[in-house]
């Protein structure tokens, strides 16, 4: 489905047209430490470790990466609470809640179906 762009730059948003801005958009929610974080935080809002310890095999620098990004993009909210030390916890906005959705069909497909596949 196809919208008009409301930034004028083309005449409608569209993933497979290389300027439009969809692409950072569908690149974000592609990659795989993004679709498991937003998965994660399903459930709720959670601390940094948290999420590190869900997210098995992460590093801290790319979950630093890809939770900023995630935030710069309007799909989580990074709430920092003052305390010592200091405490700070993600959580989905309502766009990173809509998000979630097909992104938990995805994941629920690929656990149904990885024995069906011929794995590397």
């Amino acid at each position: 489905m196809t919208t008009t762009c409301p930034s004028g730059e083309h005449a409608h948003h569209d993933v497979y047209a290389a300027q439009c801005p969809c692409r950072a958009l569908l690149d974000l929610l592609a990659n795989k430490w993004s679709a498991l974080a937003i998965g994660a935080l399903e459930g709720g809002p959670q601390r940094f470790g948290e999420l590190q310890r869900t997210l098995q095999g992460v590093s801290p620098k790319v979950l630093t990466q890809t939770l900023r990004r995630l935030e710069d993009f309007g799909i989580l909210d990074r709430t920092i609470y003052p305390a010592v030390p200091l405490h700070v916890e993600y959580a989905l906005t309502p766009l990173g809640q809509s998000a979630a959705i097909p992104l938990n069909a995805l994941r629920a497909w690929v656990e149904d179906n990885i024995d069906n596949t011929l794995t590397p």
